[in-house]
């Protein structure tokens, strides 16, 4: 029953669209999110996500695309390359990507996006990724 309850009560909330941009603006995507704010927002320890710094807005698979500038995306992938990293080419930010554990979900830069602020979240929680479920062996 409270599944029930927590749809219903999700399924009123306004959803916005937001505008997603790299540095030099070459890059923009259209983030779809609850007015409230991002469902789930994490950093990351991975080799990767550590060394990048920023704050991921977990996103579901119809709730981001790219408007414009895809040409000037560059894909990094490395280790099992499921996992998809992408920068824009001119200005070197990462705008978003694609985790290993679920590809078709998108992980989005959550600074780069419009009015969201990063400094201002506190008590981000941090994903193991050092300790990836996929790597249990």
């Amino acid at each position: 029953m409270q599944r029930h309850i927590t749809w219903c009560i999700q399924s009123k909330l306004e959803i916005m669209k937001k505008k997603l941009t790299c540095h030099c603006n070459g890059v923009e995507g259209e983030v779809t999110i609850p007015e409230i704010g991002f469902k789930k927002v994490m950093r990351c320890n991975c080799s990767i996500c550590k060394k990048k710094g920023y704050i991921i807005g977990v996103v579901g698979p119809d709730d981001f695309k790219i408007i414009r500038g895809e040409n000037l995306l560059t894909l990094y992938q490395f280790y099992t390359n499921t996992a998809k990293h992408y920068f824009c080419k001119i200005c070197g930010i990462h705008t978003h990507n694609r985790p290993r554990v679920n590809p078709k979900i998108f992980g989005v830069n959550i600074a780069c996006v419009e009015g969201i602020n990063p400094f201002e979240l506190k008590n981000v929680p941090v994903n193991d990724g050092e300790n990836h479920p996929l790597d249990k062996k």
